[in-house]
């Protein structure tokens, strides 16, 4: 978080054309000559290095995200091949060592806070177990995820990991890391640093995949192409949407919500209104505080700050927004409960002999086999077994989540108040 409370976004946004090819490169290779038109902090040889390094925790880091065809016109990319079995790791293996390496060159430890639904705390904590001088606090509500995902996060073992399980939902756990991120005091005495996608970083390395779902595509499979986008913080579907402001040549975004539909009613009515959030079948997604939709606002605006300003503030404050001219730009939106999840299940294995997780799922809602579409499937459905055993009545398993279930689980409960996470950070952080 920027110092007066907002978000950062770059001075500009390249040009990313020359990195459009028909021949894919590798995908550090790719990664490496997008960061190189944002990083001036590190050489060219320091940033292939990072990338390399970042990648090679993937099974295939030369293809760290395939495209998989399920129908003559549909493909899906397949982002759940990292450590953590998500499509957050592509973001946080980065972080993790830009960290280290931050670490390495100023000395100053690091405090990183976060606050997950699922699928990004589990991410973060895999980055950064175990790195020297730092600590990582990551808030997660109490019930509200998957028994896989929570032990994902609480069965590392690495003594500088804490899980918090607050008894509140995850826009609570949010509102709780802005509200420390904005105290710019403790901020500075704790040496706080984000790993939600409030931290550009993350969405930066999200862009550089939907290049690498382009550059494997066919040449007739490339013209009128929308992207499908499983989201509830509008992350990963922003990160698409400026690598098309940059140069990708992509069509449509369809932003696909589970039944909290924040996002699905922007799109189809202009309006940004914040509505309780429930508990789903796609629990990564039971959002109702878009994060990164301030960062959209802002070039909406067209980079209108004191509107953007005035406007988060309504929010922030639970006011209903309307904003004109959404309908005219590259958004449309799908809205999935959780009958349609598991009836969306059935139908891919049924249909495409595909097997979705049910994020996933929420973007196989209303799929038109005439128009080039790239699904992007955003985790394992073995890190959801209750919900595939109730769509198909299958097992789906994977040996780093099945060795999980015989470690003891290491977590703290607290309320879900920013003063009782601020005493225990106080009480477990590094000093600086």
């Amino acid at each position: 978080m920027a110092p007066d409370g907002g978000l950062y976004v770059p001075e500009s946004l390249p040009d990313i054309t020359a990195l459009i090819s028909s021949a894919p490169a590798s995908y550090p290779e790719l990664a490496a000559g997008f960061f190189s038109l944002f990083d001036d902090d590190h050489s060219p040889g320091q940033i292939d290095a990072l990338m390399a390094r970042s990648y090679s925790t993937f099974p295939n880091p030369q293809n760290a995200a395939p495209l998989v065809q399920i129908a003559e016109n549909t493909f899906v990319l397949e982002l759940f091949h990292g450590p953590t079995l998500a499509f957050k790791d592509f973001g946080l293996q980065l972080v993790g060592n830009l960290f280290e390496d931050q670490i390495a060159r100023t000395g100053m430890p690091v405090n990183v806070l976060g606050a997950t639904s699922g699928d990004t705390g589990s991410a973060a904590i895999n980055g950064l177990a175990e790195k020297k001088n730092t600590r990582v606090f990551i808030l997660y509500p109490q019930g509200r995820i998957s028994e896989l995902q929570e032990r994902q996060m609480t069965c590392t073992g690495a003594e500088n990991i804490f899980p918090i399980a607050i008894n509140g939902s995850f826009d609570d756990a949010q509102n709780i890391v802005k509200e420390l991120f904005g105290d710019l005091d403790f901020k500075a005495k704790a040496n706080l640093s984000a790993v939600n996608s409030i931290n550009l970083v993350r969405i930066l390395a999200q862009c550089v995949y939907y290049l690498h779902a382009f550059n494997q595509l066919a040449e007739e499979k490339r013209t009128a192409l929308r992207f499908v986008v499983p989201t509830g913080n509008f992350g990963n579907v922003l990160a698409g949407w400026l690598t098309a402001r940059m140069g990708l040549p992509a069509e449509n975004f369809v932003v696909a919500t589970n039944q909290n539909d924040l996002l699905y009613r922007l799109f189809t009515s202009g309006r940004y209104q914040q509505d309780k959030v429930t508990h789903s079948l796609a629990p990564s997604m039971d959002i109702q505080v878009a994060s990164n939709f301030e960062r959209f606002l802002h070039y909406h605006l067209e980079g209108d700050s004191q509107q953007t300003t005035r406007i988060m503030a309504r929010v922030k404050a639970g006011e209903a927004v309307d904003l004109p001219g959404l309908k005219a730009g590259k958004f449309t939106a799908t809205r999935t409960d959780d009958n349609g999840i598991l009836r969306n299940i059935r139908s891919a294995r049924e249909k495409y002999g595909y097997l979705p997780d049910p994020h996933t799922a929420c973007g196989l809602q209303d799929i038109n086999p005439a128009i080039n579409t790239v699904i992007l499937a955003t985790a394992h459905p073995a890190k959801f077994p209750e919900t595939i055993r109730q769509a198909v009545d299958e097992q789906s398993t994977h040996p780093s989540l099945e060795a999980l279930k015989s470690r003891d689980p290491i977590t703290v409960n607290l309320p879900a108040t920013c003063s009782a996470v601020r005493d225990y950070l106080e009480e477990n952080m590094l000093k600086g």
